[in-house]
């Protein structure tokens, strides 16, 4: 839905907190107020993608909104319009953050839907922004906007695997776009 913010991501409080420092451990929370059954879904089927709406990450700037559904295996977060900062934070965690080109593509996915982008990290490489997306015999399209460096950032599978590689993407880890 719209608005959906860090703490509605990845909940704080009392319950949470113990766990702040076991990635493994806050993961279980991942959508918890939103959807109980996210994080052992997440798990069980990824690699994995969520869809949002409007405002998508709006809230604080907690860096677990977007490292805990990384560690689920979530790699791509499509929605209509993102917060500054939380997308920033997709991007250092390696999450590909992809904006509907048309709003109305969100009310035709379904959850558990499976989505399919051929030759992603190709048109990464080369610089695209509008980024075809297939999903139950149907192609939309969305926008992915970011800098050249945090191209080369996703394509290393985050920032920190960039910064690890010396900027050669070429040399990141399996398990990136």
């Amino acid at each position: 839905g719209d608005n959906i913010s860090t703490d509605g991501i990845m909940p704080a409080g009392s319950k949470v907190l113990p766990y702040r420092s076991n990635i493994p451990a806050i993961s279980k929370f991942v959508f918890e107020q939103i959807d109980p059954g996210f994080a052992d879904r997440a798990t069980e089927k990824q690699p994995g993608a969520v869809i949002g709406g409007e405002n998508y990450g709006q809230g604080s700037s907690r860096e677990h909104a977007a490292l805990a559904p990384r560690y689920l295996g979530i790699r791509l977060k499509i929605v209509k319009s993102f917060a500054r900062i939380h997308k920033a934070n997709l991007v250092n965690f390696g999450i590909l953050p992809l904006v509907f080109k048309d709003p109305a593509d969100y009310d035709l996915l379904q959850q558990g839907e499976k989505l399919l982008i051929p030759n992603i990290r190709t048109m990464i490489v080369r610089g695209a922004t509008v980024i075809p997306v297939e999903a139950g015999g149907r192609t939309f399209l969305t926008i992915l906007d970011v800098s050249d460096r945090q191209r080369r950032e996703l394509l290393a599978g985050g920032t920190l695997n960039y910064v690890r590689t010396a900027g050669k993407w070429e040399d990141a880890p399996h398990g990136c776009l």
